[in-house]
């Protein structure tokens, strides 16, 4: 079993920036990708940014120049680094991974979420 937990979310001001962080803990397994959706309250839940297994990079339109993603290998962690934050990405925003364990097919896993508030 490997959980990953996100943290880092909060409440910041039009303009401001945020760093979320994804950690992801278990028994011998690795990440192979590690995407962020966020869902606003009353929307559905949709693709923000993507980081592949050799670091590989992509984003949703209303991020690109605004947030970027990256990852540590070895501590099997992956930030989303948000800066000019606007209203509307108020959401959760949710760590999502490919994770690979030795002997099974590999599986997308999801964490629970951090919520993102930026205040007008």
């Amino acid at each position: 079993q490997v959980n990953l937990v996100e943290s880092g979310g909060g409440l910041v001001q039009t303009g401001g920036s945020l760093r979320l962080s994804c950690t992801a803990s278990g028994s011998a397994f690795s990440l192979v990708a590690i995407n962020w959706y966020r869902q606003a309250s009353g929307k559905q839940r949709e693709f923000v940014a993507r980081i592949n297994n050799v670091g590989g990079t992509n984003y949703a339109d209303f991020v690109k120049g605004r947030f970027t993603i990256s990852r540590d290998y070895a501590k099997k962690t992956a930030d989303l680094q948000m800066n000019s934050l606007k209203p509307e990405d108020t959401a959760v925003y949710y760590c999502n991974a490919l994770v690979s364990i030795p002997g099974t097919s590999a599986n997308w896993q999801w964490g629970r979420g951090a919520q993102v508030t930026v205040s007008s």
